[in-house]
Parts: structure tokens; C-alpha cells; sequence
């Protein structure tokens, strides 16, 4: 039988991902975990890829960019508000911060988060950059 699980959104960091965002981990289930995502106003992520998850992003709040390149196939999308963006299993992608406040984003992972040698460092779009 399954359990239930609430979370609520920490004020401070619950961890640093493998690109150096901030994470506040939300809900999980044994098939899927979620996290709150940010960068800082002027930060650029390192770039990545991820060995074996999926990820679906939700832009909460902020403006910037995400480069995405599988195979051939490369493109960089606008994060804004309302925006949506998918990271199928071995996508390299690096996201960087464009606006004055903070650039948050939900994301659910499928399957859980395995740890942080699920995320291998990649060549990316842009040097990677501390927020202010």
C-alpha cells in the first residue's frame, strides 16, 4: 500500500544540484520525485546531461534561456512565466538566469532522482556564472 506525502516550499536551499542551482525538494513517489529549481539574477548554469531521468520543467518566475542539444538536434527556448519545456534521458542542457530577480522552475523527474552521478558535466552554450 502506498503512503502519502505532503511537502511545502523551503525558504532556504535543501541542496545544490550537479549544475549549481538551488534545490527545495517537493513530493515524491516511488516513480517520480519534484523539486523546486533557481537561479540567482546573473547566474548561468553548468551544463549537463542526465544518464537515465526525464525531466518536464514549469517556469514559476523570472525570465532566461535554455540551450537543449540531443543528437543533431540543438536549439535554445525562452524560460518565462507560464513556459513549459521537456529533457528527455541524455539531453546536454545548461540554463542561464536573464532577468534582475531570481529565475524559479517546478520540475518532476521520472524516474526518482537517483543521485548526483545521475547528472555528467557537458561542453555548453555559455560559461557557466555565479548569480549575484
Amino acid at each position: 500500500m502506498s503512503s502519502f506525502e505532503d511537502a511545502a516550499l523551503s525558504a532556504a536551499a535543501d541542496c545544490i544540484a550537479p549544475d549549481g542551482s538551488e534545490i527545495r525538494l517537493l513530493g515524491k513517489t516511488p516513480r517520480a520525485t519534484s523539486c523546486h529549481a533557481r537561479l540567482a539574477a546573473a547566474q548561468t548554469a553548468r551544463a549537463v546531461r542526465h544518464r537515465s531521468v526525464d525531466e518536464l520543467w514549469f517556469c514559476l518566475r523570472g525570465t532566461g534561456r535554455i540551450w537543449r542539444k540531443s543528437g543533431e538536434r540543438e536549439d535554445v527556448s525562452e524560460l518565462r512565466e507560464g513556459r513549459s519545456i521537456s529533457l528527455p534521458a541524455g539531453t546536454s542542457f545548461q540554463w542561464r538566469n536573464d532577468g534582475p530577480g531570481p529565475l524559479d522552475v517546478l520540475i518532476a523527474t521520472i524516474p526518482p532522482w537517483p543521485g548526483d552521478d545521475e547528472a555528467v558535466e557537458v561542453a555548453g552554450a555559455w560559461a557557466p556564472r555565479e548569480g549575484s
